[in-house]
C-alpha cells in the first residue's frame, strides 16, 4: 500500500472520530437542558383554588386579609368542608372579623368548621384564648382613643381617680396604669374593622370588650367603681420588648428538649399574655408645681395623741400632727408629739 492511501485513510479515521465526539456532546447538552427545564418547572395541581392559611393560625386568631388565600388544589383531595373559589361562603369580605376555631398550620385548607362568625353561638368564646375571660369596659372619644382603636389591637388600661384624703385642701388627683397589653375583642359589637368596601373604617365607639385572666378581669370590674377608665393604644413593636425583659428577669425559662416549633408557641403566649405587675403612676404634682403629690392629711388631734402602726401606713386616715413631729413607740402604740411640745 502506497503512502497516498495511508494518509487518505488516517484522515478519514480522524474526521469520523472528531464528528463522533462532537455529536456526543451535542446530544448530552440538549438532554441536560431538557432536564433543567423539566425539573424547574413544577407541576402545578389540576383542581379548584381553595381558601388556605397563609400563616399558623391558632385557636382565637381574628381573620384579617392577611390570614388566608386561595391555592390551586389537587381534584381528588378536594373535600366538601373546603372553601373553594367562587362559591357564595368563599367571600372574602364575609370571612374577615371571623374567629378561628380550632388550630390550623400554614398552608392547611380551611374548612367550614374551623371558622364562627359573630352572628353565631359561641364567637366570643372562641375567640378567647384558653383561661381568658372577656370584659366590657364603657369609654368615649377620649378615653377611647377617638375610635382608632380595633379589635386585635392591645392596649394598656389607665385609671384615673381623686383622693380625698382627711384632711382639707384639694384632693389628689393621680392616673395609673394598671393593666398593660391587654387584646380588644370587640368595639361595641364590632369584630372587625374593615367595612363593606374593605378599608378600614374608623367609628367611635361607647364600649370596648377585653381579653383578660380571671384576675385581672376582677381588677378592671373594681377599677371602673373607683374612677376613670382610659385606654392606652400600644405599639405592635412592644411585643417582642416585654418578651426580652420578662426573658432577662427570668419569668420566662424554656423546658429543656423543647423543640423551635414548640419554643415558639411559648414565646408568642407569653408576648400576648396581660400584665397587671409593676404599675406606673402619675400624681397631679408630676403634672404642675400648684397640684398635690400625696393626699391631704388630717388635722392633728387637741393636745396630741396616738395612733397605730397600720393608721400611720394609711396615711390619710391616721391622726399625723401638721409640721415638725416626733414619734415615740411604746410597744404597738405610736405617740406623735409635735416638736416644742411639752
Amino acid at each position: 500500500m502506497n503512502v497516498k492511501k495511508i494518509m487518505l485513510l488516517v484522515g478519514a479515521l480522524v474526521i469520523a472520530a472528531v464528528t463522533a465526539i462532537m455529536a456526543k456532546n451535542m446530544f448530552a447538552g440538549a438532554g441536560a437542558e431538557q432536564a433543567q427545564a423539566a425539573a424547574a418547572t413544577p407541576a402545578v395541581p389540576v383542581g379548584p383554588k381553595v381558601l388556605v392559611a397563609r400563616k399558623d393560625l391558632p385557636v382565637g386568631t381574628i381573620i384579617d386579609a392577611e390570614s388566608l388565600t386561595f391555592q390551586p388544589w389537587p381534584k381528588e383531595m378536594t373535600q366538601s368542608a373546603y372553601y373553594t373559589e367562587g362559591a357564595p361562603d368563599a367571600d372574602m369580605s364575609k370571612l374577615l372579623g371571623t374567629v378561628v376555631r380550632y388550630p390550623v398550620t400554614a398552608g392547611q385548607p380551611m374548612t367550614r368548621g374551623a371558622l364562627v362568625g359573630p352572628n353565631d353561638r359561641g364567637f366570643l368564646a372562641a375567640a378567647l384564648g384558653p383561661g381568658m375571660r372577656a370584659i366590657t369596659v364603657p369609654v368615649n372619644s377620649s378615653t377611647g382613643v377617638a375610635g382608632f382603636v380595633f379589635p386585635g389591637d392591645r392596649v394598656d388600661i389607665v385609671l384615673t381617680q381623686e383622693v380625698a384624703g382627711g384632711g382639707d385642701g384639694p384632693p389628689l388627683k393621680v392616673s395609673e396604669t394598671v393593666v398593660r397589653n391587654v387584646r380588644v375583642l370587640a368595639t361595641d359589637q364590632r369584630t372587625d374593622s374593615k367595612g363593606e368596601d374593605g378599608k378600614t373604617l374608623v367609628k367611635t365607639f361607647s364600649n370596648v370588650t377585653l381579653e383578660a385572666t380571671p384576675r385581672i378581669a376582677e381588677k378592671v370590674a373594681v377599677a371602673q367603681s373607683i374612677g376613670q377608665l382610659s385606654l392606652s393604644l400600644r405599639s405592635i413593636a412592644d411585643n417582642t420588648s416585654e418578651l426580652e425583659r420578662a426573658i432577662a428577669s427570668g419569668e420566662v425559662k424554656v423546658p429543656e428538649g423543647t423543640n423551635p416549633s414548640q419554643e415558639r408557641q411559648m414565646l408568642l403566649a407569653v408576648a400576648n399574655r396581660p400584665i397587671d405587675t409593676n404599675t406606673t403612676y402619675s400624681t397631679g404634682g408630676d403634672v404642675s408645681r400648684f397640684q398635690r403629690r400625696s393626699v391631704p392629711a388630717r388635722a392633728p388631734a387637741s393636745g396630741g395623741g396616738q395612733v397605730s402602726n397600720a393608721a400611720l401606713a394609711g396615711g390619710a386616715s391616721a391622726g399625723v400632727a401638721a409640721g415638725p413631729v416626733v414619734r415615740v413607740a411604746r410597744g404597738n402604740n405610736v405617740t406623735v408629739v409635735p416638736v416644742g411640745a411639752r
